[in-house]
């Protein structure tokens, strides 16, 4: 297809049959919604004509990590012969700011924004922001982690926080319960994410405390944890040899696991779990590449091979973890209400700052830990 497409560019002929195809076959639906009936390879042949014989996509996702996100990178690039994904992490919180000012400058540069900013999504739908495009796999998406009467904005990964803990450091000890992390043995061992730094943390904290009460954080208080920023920060420390931290519930060894960590779902209180939300920009420089993107992380078998649970109600969990719908101590749709209530989530937060103090440190993205 694309030495179809660069012959017929090189002889001033236009566009090929073929590629004017792979450009029509997204149809229009019902309500204007654009429904993708293209194969991947087609859409990769459009996003090549896009242009000019190289797509590029810019993406703007979530992340603590400079580097957390350049599996997507590679498995798109490796999967998409000519293909740039030129991807920005940064924290979803200072993300959604920098897209309000592109809207409002009329200057949009990013094609496809994946945030747990998850409440900014249906207001950019209602502004006429978003692009209301179902990409490859949309009708599988579970119905309640996307919207229900359109494709402006749907979950394309689902993510959860764990308890995690040093296999060497902290022993042999039971990390199944949150009531296990106020036990003498962890004293000056725990390592924790500021909940007034990160609204997924936050959340975890509230769900904590409205099951085992306020008495269990003023005990996990005297236990004098390290307070970070960044939710990979506390694995990459727990990880560390030089210092006796041992145990976090604000991160994950994601979907795999970690040598040297034991990972577990505590059983006395809801954990959290909550499906990235994704969207294209209604006005996006690199539609078709974006598309490309979209549908690619959407593909059964990279949801198979990179995430635990997955998005979609046709694939299998990895790793032998149970069917994400017989989990009892998690709701992933009840995150997304909870973020919508930003009264609630600006009261929680300055709750716990009075009591630990404003997140200090730079930007997880730039202490080098």
């Amino acid at each position: 297809m694309f030495s179809l497409i660069t012959a017929a560019l090189v002889i001033g002929q236009g566009l090929t049959a073929n590629a004017l195809a792979c450009r029509q076959e997204a149809q229009a639906a019902p309500g204007g919604m654009i429904r993708e009936n293209r194969t991947l390879d087609q859409i990769h042949a459009a996003a090549l004509e896009e242009g000019g014989g190289r797509g590029t996509v810019v993406l703007w996702h979530g992340g603590d990590e400079k580097d957390q996100m350049d599996f997507i990178k590679k498995a798109f690039e490796t999967r998409f012969k000519n293909m740039t994904l030129d991807l920005t992490v940064d924290l979803s919180k200072y993300h959604d700011g920098r897209v309000d000012r592109q809207l409002a400058e009329k200057k949009v540069t990013v094609d496809s924004v994946m945030l747990q900013t998850v409440h900014d999504f249906p207001r950019w739908a209602k502004q006429g922001a978003l692009l209301n495009y179902a990409p490859l796999g949309w009708d599988k998406i579970d119905p309640e982690l996307k919207d229900a009467s359109s494709a402006y904005w749907y979950g394309l990964e689902f993510l959860s926080w764990h308890s995690v803990a040093n296999t060497k450091k902290a022993g042999n000890v039971s990390l199944t319960r949150f009531a296990d992390y106020i036990k003498p043995e962890f004293k000056d061992k725990l390592v924790l994410t500021y909940p007034n730094d990160d609204d997924a943390v936050l959340y975890a904290f509230d769900l904590i405390v409205q099951k085992l009460g306020v008495q269990w954080f003023e005990k996990l208080l005297a236990q004098k944890p390290t307070w970070v920023r960044g939710t990979a920060t506390p694995l990459t420390m727990m990880m560390k040899g030089d210092n006796k931290l041992a145990a976090s519930f604000t991160t994950t060894p994601g979907a795999f696991g970690m040598n040297g960590t034991t990972s577990v779902f505590p059983e006395d209180a809801d954990w959290v779990s909550w499906a990235q939300r994704g969207a294209i920009m209604k006005d996006a420089p690199h539609k078709e590449g974006a598309k490309l993107l979209h549908s690619f992380m959407l593909d059964p078998e990279f949801q198979r091979s990179t995430y635990g649970w997955s998005v979609r109600t046709d694939v299998k969990p990895a790793n032998g973890l149970p069917d994400r719908k017989s989990l009892k101590n998690t709701n992933t749709p009840r995150f997304n209400k909870w973020m919508e209530d930003r009264a609630n989530v600006e009261r929680l937060r300055f709750w716990y700052e009075d009591r630990i103090g404003a997140a200090q440190g730079k930007s997880p993205l730039e202490d080098g830990i």
